[in-house]
């Protein structure tokens, strides 16, 4: 993959680069089903890992599971820590390349996704709409026959049983994803220590997503009695009763992977 000339120096700053394998595999089988077909149409599909961190299993494994979706996807991995990327060069292969950089997304094709997983933490809030505009200017442009790149930015636990995550596209926000090990679960709204920084401090009353996740725990509460069938019924049946007042834009066949996804606009900030 050629990069772009370098700029002076990389935007953003480094991470703590905590990750392990199999982190992301939930953002990932997400990404493949709901972005696969323009992956597809695109003739040379190029995905970005963004800020990967201090191991390159997360791009090692986007190549892979991209792949079953769309065989002639290529991955790059980003970070702004040269360090990081001359650890990751040994992984590099046919299909997969590191380089250093950061929101600027140095490669000279725009990318049909970005993936940035656990990066915007360490950022202030107010620092989040300059950078989800930086990485959507970045993304593949809509074209008549497609809807353009998609940029996936979110959050989740050390070990990925729970996520939260936002995809935008070039226009900005789409929707919203909450995705959960359903075993592992006690309410919905223990997703909210997951929220990304868009969000995590608008988790309070007369915010959208407090009243979304506190309306989740309710209809979680009145789906008790599907417990007894297993949590992911459990889980399909306060989805289902969720439809009724929020934009739910997915269906059971995501709902039965421990997904909701809920249109961008229903959840916004206020303010």
């Amino acid at each position: 993959m050629t990069p772009r000339p370098a700029a002076a120096r990389p935007v953003g700053t480094t991470t703590r680069g905590t990750t392990h394998p199999n982190r992301l595999r939930r953002m990932d089988r997400w990404i493949a089903a709901a972005h696969g077909a323009e992956l597809r149409r695109a003739a040379e599909p190029v995905a970005v890992d963004l800020g990967y961190g201090a191991a390159p299993w997360t791009a090692v494994e986007l190549l892979h599971r991209l792949r079953r979706v769309a065989p002639h996807a290529r991955v790059v991995g980003i970070e702004i820590d040269p360090a990081r990327v001359a650890a990751a060069a040994p992984y590099a292969r046919e299909g997969l390349d590191f380089v250093r950089g950061g929101f600027e997304v140095p490669l000279a094709r725009r990318p049909q996704l970005i993936r940035a997983a656990n990066v915007l933490r360490q950022y202030d809030e107010a620092a989040v709409a300059d950078v989800w505009r930086r990485l959507c200017a970045r993304l593949a442009p809509a074209t008549p026959d497609s809807r353009g790149g998609l940029l996936v930015e979110g959050t989740c636990d050390e070990i990925g049983r729970r996520h939260v995550w936002v995809a935008l596209g070039p226009e900005g926000p789409r929707t919203v994803t909450f995705a959960a090990r359903l075993a592992s679960l006690e309410r919905p709204s223990d997703l909210a220590e997951r929220l990304p920084k868009a969000l995590i401090h608008r988790n309070v009353p007369g915010e959208p997503v407090h009243a979304f996740l506190r309306d989740f725990d309710r209809a979680w509460a009145a789906a008790a009695p599907y417990a007894s069938y297993g949590a992911r019924q459990r889980w399909q049946r306060a989805v289902r009763e969720l439809t009724a007042d929020w934009p739910v834009v997915d269906g059971p066949v995501r709902w039965r992977q421990g997904e909701v996804t809920v249109a961008w606009g229903a959840l916004a900030p206020r303010g």
